[in-house]
């Protein structure tokens, strides 16, 4: 399910990881080798099954956008384990970020900028007031504070996604402490918030320069 283009210059697509087991296994198969073996380490099946859909469903996604068959998209990775498309790949200037939150992926594709996402879950954070306390930019922490009890839940989760996002979009150019990173004022960059699905928030930050 793709979600409405905010803008010319990326998209977000949404996905469920909860399929049949059929399924799964005909997704496996464009999996790599070492993907397999990854996948093979999980203890418990739904984080194997999650593992798998999310990345056939990133290969499928990559090899539309590539012209080429899932099998053949040819991923690297960060010290975090974060996927890349190989230095090699001819559309180098393709960029992508995933996030999944339980049975939910989304994964936001640019063709020429920078570009992060993540999703979360609908819930309270019990520890909400710490995080905001240490990671909230000033301008974010003295937005949470005037929030009423009743929005605190949404409040938090829509800048704590929005502040993933944007992380996530900078990547190793990231070099500040993540509290003097503000979601709403970073020069260059678009920050959007959105509803996936019923029961989920998320943001995708996109570079504009």
């Amino acid at each position: 399910m793709a979600m409405p283009r905010a803008a010319d210059d990326f998209d977000v697509v949404v996905a469920r990881l909860d399929v049949s087991p059929d399924e799964v296994r005909a997704l496996q198969a464009c999996l790599s080798a070492s993907e397999r073996q990854r996948a093979g380490r999980f203890f418990f099946q739904r984080h194997r099954r999650r593992f798998i859909v999310a990345r056939a469903r990133l290969r499928g996604l990559l090899g539309a956008r590539l012209g080429i068959a899932p099998a053949a998209v040819e991923l690297a990775y960060g010290a975090n384990g974060k996927p890349a498309l190989a230095p090699h790949v001819a559309d180098d200037s393709l960029h992508f970020s995933v996030s999944h939150c339980g049975d939910v992926a989304l994964f936001a594709f640019s063709p020429s900028s920078g570009i992060g996402v993540d999703v979360e879950a609908l819930r309270p954070i019990r520890s909400a007031d710490a995080i905001a306390a240490h990671f909230f930019s000033p301008r974010e922490r003295k937005a949470y504070a005037a929030l009423a009890a009743r929005d605190k839940p949404l409040g938090f989760l829509r800048c704590w996604t929005r502040k993933e996002a944007l992380v996530k979009g900078i990547g190793d150019g990231l070099s500040m402490p993540i509290d003097q990173l503000d979601a709403g004022r970073a020069p260059g960059w678009r920050v959007h918030s959105f509803f996936p699905l019923p029961g989920f928030i998320a943001a995708v930050a996109c570079h504009s320069g």
